[in-house]
């Protein structure tokens, strides 16, 4: 039979076509598989070109996650989405974003007696959610789901008859669209980007590379990337951010294949995984193709032949003008860039900031960013890494000296979609019920209140998730401070945040003003699961299998390092995730927060006579059958619940769960690991390999609650984890010679945490000497032990000691040696004894703490480190009794700096006064002596004055104006003879002695 299509659903689809915007439709009921024919004969109609193709995803043996992967930078122009409980955030939000402008998305569901049956609907999903403690997994977010579908401008709910549900109301007043496009069916955008096209025509190799833009926007990044590839200066840094869809890896492909056209000979691409790379990668070979360069002849693309990278492209190698490399590298992998040109950052939001900025240096720097989307991170790059280049390319821009040789920096942001045109209302409405869009509207605080007048609140997740129009504000400001975090992030975290059981989430608010009538300024965010409570027999089962099932995660990492099957069965909490407001950063909120937790979690902030109150359920059971027999689906009007709790409880109000340990699972970096450390949280399990991703060794902490089921030493601060925590100590003092040799010391101090002032100490206890002596007699050599002994009497190198200077650390750092050392030298005794590196680590931190006290010569180091083991060794041979007469005298850095400082008796001036008469006397000495007439009667006139005269008026010589005249000497020659001959023998001795002088300087040259 015959029916005639209601007319909104053709002017919906006709709408999208002309605008280049897409449409979505639900149909449910058994038969709506039969109505995908029709819906896309009238797209095929509407559309002028070829017939749309189809993407069907359906769930078979294989995920669908598996296989959506293959989809990723393909375009269809029809969606069709069969299994809804097969669905996640990452896959619609993935699957979505294929679809063209003016395609169709087309979502399936089986028969349903009522919408809201979606709201207990278990999906497939929710087995992962689930552990043995927690089972009971909760429908909040396809409530929310199907709630926005009624918000959503382009979206029509229909039964397997194409009959409009009520709760598409909205597509009653609908109308078709004028046309907007000139005489050449191009719209305004497109003849902007045609313009570009023809004006650039001519330019290499801009011209043929913009041939293949899509949008004006994509089209003016690559000229930006192109004119940093041509200026070859080498010191700019050009960032270019957007949205998903908008074209970036292929911008970045396209510039590749220009610097290659230029003639750079070295880039290198990185990205969290060389699979993110496969845009990038096609963008460079289309690039090639339109520059004329042929593969095999001109170019090679090398894939990966690693099984888990799915063939991926890793290299491209070019021999068209010279030798030329486009490597994949990893991030981490930042040695490898020391004759690098350029170097590609794709996805940088998704690699930790410190792994960023290693990565960067003086060379030509493309970064690449996700703003928003499914695949959407976390935006410390943005908020944090490209503010600071901002600020100094402005500093460089006001400086004529290093305006010349500093760094330039430019950012780019693309706002045009690919695939269809802006204002699109699916995008819209995915954005806003994923909270993807929510990084570029993080709300400013109003205060800063001191972090003591802060309260921790309990979040209701009933209340947050049920579409009510503060709610969902509340849910985008916490969800913005989650991406403004160092957290990676995705859309299934927000479907984990509503739907598992053991998650529950905590706000920390300033003081809220009730009688003003708005939402409070988040402060900091934490989300907690609740672990533990696994039964004896499933502990047991797991150590004999190896196999550890979903969730639970330190419970079992703590049953399987230490092979305890009686903690699993305690009940914790693990701290998923902590934000701070990113305008809040290091006041103290984060502190305020976890101390808040733990005291709630100890029962110090709820009342006594609040504890034996039930607690309300958080997610009372939908009566579903009774909203069926009420109304049917073509009656039933869906409407956020009315009976919810309130949105915020004060943990006052609340009943604590009884909790023996709080703990946490993170990426080790040593400001992370001092910030729980300072809270009195402690490691037990630090994995031996990095993330390939990130670079960083997953670290898991505890720190034990007060609790009344579990006994302890009241002096232990770590109650009963202190002896677990003492084991793991002994490991990671074992494995700092391999696995984490390389681990900076500072982290690896933090880590071991030893105690260093044992001036409260007397005398070594009877276990420390006994362990002294049982390692001494069983694991050290007698080599070792004379050439340590030799080393320290200054009779052999510092290298020998090696066979027992390890032995000697084990046992400091274990607290079996009581001798006060500074922090700088038990670092030192760290990396030389624990790590065995070499004495430049040791030139390293002495000029990091000892710098101003220090010349920085290798004796000095050399001489620190020989006070050091002096020290220790003297410990050790007094209380074992090795050598007994042997004694040290050793004053440390420090109490030489320690030694009273007393003024002199003799001021600075009276000292150079008494100097100066010193000078005078001897200098009036001497002249005195030079003065001596008996001295000066050599030099007189032997003649008398009447010869004088006499010689004078006989010469008849006449006295010149200037009063100098020359008679003849009486002499005789005989006289003058002897002298000459006594000037000649006094010169010959004054030669003879300068030629020696020359002859002893040759010899010791």
């Amino acid at each position: 039979m015959r029916k005639k299509v209601d007319e909104r659903i053709r002017t919906l689809i006709e709408n999208g076509v002309k605008a280049r915007h897409r449409s979505m439709f639900v149909v449910i009921g058994d038969k709506s598989r039969d109505q995908i024919v029709n819906l896309h004969y009238m797209l095929s109609k509407s559309v002028v070109k070829s017939r749309p193709s189809v993407l069907w995803c359906y769930k078979d043996k294989l995920e669908l996650s598996r296989d959506s992967e293959r989809i990723l930078g393909n375009t269809f122009g029809m969606c069709i989405l069969q299994d809804f409980e097969a669905l996640t955030p990452n896959l619609l939000a993935r699957t979505i974003e294929t679809v063209e402008g003016g395609g169709l998305i087309v979502l399936l569901l089986r028969s349903l007696s009522s919408l809201t049956s979606l709201y207990t609907m278990v999906m497939d999903v929710h087995e992962r959610f689930r552990t043995e403690s927690h089972s009971q997994a909760a429908g909040r977010f396809n409530e929310r789901f199907l709630l926005s579908l009624a918000s959503c401008k382009a979206c029509i709910v229909m039964d397997d008859e194409l009959n409009i549900l009520p709760i598409s109301s909205h597509m009653k007043s609908i109308t078709q669209l004028p046309v907007r496009e000139d005489s050449e069916g191009l719209s305004e955008a497109e003849r902007e980007l045609k313009n570009l096209k023809e004006q650039l025509n001519d330019d290499f190799p801009a011209g043929p590379l913009i041939r293949k833009c899509c949008t004006m926007d994509q089209g003016k990044a690559v000229i930006t990337f192109l004119d940093a590839i041509l200026d070859k200066t080498l010191r700019s840094t050009v960032a270019l951010l957007a949205a998903r869809g908008r074209g970036k890896s292929a911008a970045l492909g396209l510039a590749i294949a220009g610097a290659v056209a230029a003639g750079y000979s070295n880039i290198f691409v990185t990205a969290p995984s060389p699979e993110n790379l496969k845009t990038l990668f096609d963008f460079v070979c289309k690039g090639f193709d339109m520059l004329e360069y042929k593969e095999h002849l001109d170019y090679d693309v090398v894939k990966s032949t690693n099984p888990d990278l799915k063939k991926a492209t890793v290299r491209i190698n070019i021999y068209k003008q010279h030798r030329q490399t486009i490597q994949y590298i990893q991030p981490h992998e930042h040695e490898k860039l020391s004759q690098v040109e350029l170097l590609v950052v794709d996805e940088a939001a998704a690699i930790p900031l410190p792994v960023v900025r290693s990565l960067l240096g003086p060379y030509l720097v493309f970064l690449s960013s996700t703003v928003n989307g499914y695949e959407g991170t976390g935006r410390s790059l943005s908020l944090k890494l490209l503010q600071q280049l901002e600020e100094q390319n402005q500093i460089s821009s006001r400086s004529a000296e290093t305006a010349v040789s500093g760094r330039l920096f430019k950012k780019i942001e693309l706002s045009e979609s690919i695939r269809y045109t802006s204002g699109d209302p699916i995008e819209s409405w995915l954005n806003a019920l994923l909270c993807l869009d929510v990084a570029t509207s993080i709300p400013n605080i109003s205060r800063l209140p001191p972090p003591s007048e802060c309260d921790l609140y309990y979040v209701n997740r009933d209340t947050l998730f049920s579409y009510h129009k503060d709610s969902e504000l509340f849910l985008q400001r916490m969800m913005a401070l989650y991406v403004a975090s160092h957290y990676k992030n995705s859309p299934n975290d927000l479907q984990l945040m509503a739907d598992a059981p053991a998650h529950h989430l905590f706000v920390l608010l300033g003081p809220v003003d009730e009688s003003k009538n708005h939402l409070p300024d988040i402060l900091c965010v934490i989300q907690i699961s609740f672990e533990g409570q696994i039964s004896r027999k499933s502990s047991i089962k797991s150590l004999s299998s190896g196999h550890q099932p979903s969730g639970d995660q330190i419970p079992w990492k703590f049953c399987q390092q230490f092979g305890d099957t009686v903690f699993p069965s305690l009940s914790g909490a693990r701290i998923v995730r902590i934000a701070t407001h990113p305008n809040a950063m290091r006041l103290g909120y984060g502190s305020a927060a976890v101390e808040l937790l733990t005291r709630y979690f100890e029962g110090q902030l709820t009342q006594i006579s609040e504890l034996d109150v039930e607690d309300v359920p958080e997610n009372p059971e939908v009566r579903v059958i009774e909203a069926a027999e009420k109304a049917s689906l073509l009656e039933e009007n869906i409407k956020p619940r009315s009976d919810l709790p309130p949105l915020l409880v004060p943990l006052c109000e609340r009943k604590p769960e009884k909790l023996h340990y709080l703990g946490v699972s993170f990426g080790l970096t040593i400001d992370l690991f001092r910030f729980w450390r300072r809270h009195n949280f402690a490691p037990f399990f630090i994995s031996p390999s990095p993330s390939s991703v990130t670079g960083e060794h997953t670290c898991m902490i505890l720190k034990p609650l007060n609790n009344d089921d579990i006994e302890s030493s009241g002096s232990e601060q770590l109650g009963f984890f202190n002896h677990f925590y003492q084991v793991f100590r002994k490991k990671f003092t074992e494995y700092l010679s391999g696995r984490f040799r390389q681990m900076e010391y500072k982290l690896a101090m933090s880590i071991l945490d030893p105690k260093l002032n044992f001036s409260d100490v007397d005398d070594p206890s009877p276990s420390s000497i006994e362990y002294i002596k049982f390692v001494i007699e069983n694991q050290v050599s007698d080599d070792a032990m004379y050439h340590f002994e030799a080393y320290t009497n200054n009779l052999d190198d510092y290298q020998m000691t090696e066979g027992f200077g390890n032995k000697l650390a084990e046992a400091y750092f274990g607290e079996k040696i009581p001798v006060t050392l500074s922090y700088a030298q038990a670092s030192v005794l760290l990396c030389i004894g624990l790590q065995g590196k070499a004495i430049s680590c040791i030139e390293f931190i002495l000029k990091t703490f000892l710098a101003t006290e220090f010349p920085t010569k290798t004796s000095v180091y050399l001489s620190f480190y020989e006070n050091i083991v002096t020290e220790n060794f003297a410990i050790v041979l007094d209380e074992v009794g090795e050598a007994a007469d042997i004694v040290f005298i050793y004053e440390s850095h420090e109490e030489v700096l320690q030694i009273p400082m007393e003024p002199h008796p003799i001021s600075v001036e009276e000292d150079l006064n008494d100097a100066v008469k010193q000078v005078k006397d001897d200098m009036k000495s001497k002249l005195d002596g030079t003065l001596n007439p008996d001295l000066l009667q050599q030099y007189a006139i032997l003649d008398k004055e009447a010869e004088f005269e006499n010689a004078l008026q006989n010469s008849g010589a006449k006295v010149l104006s200037g009063g100098l005249f020359s008679v003849k000497s009486n002499r005789n020659k005989n006289d003058k003879h002897g002298k000459e001959i006594e000037k000649q023998k006094s010169e010959k001795k004054r030669n003879k002695h300068d030629n020696s002088s020359k002859s002893n300087k040759r010899r010791k040259s």
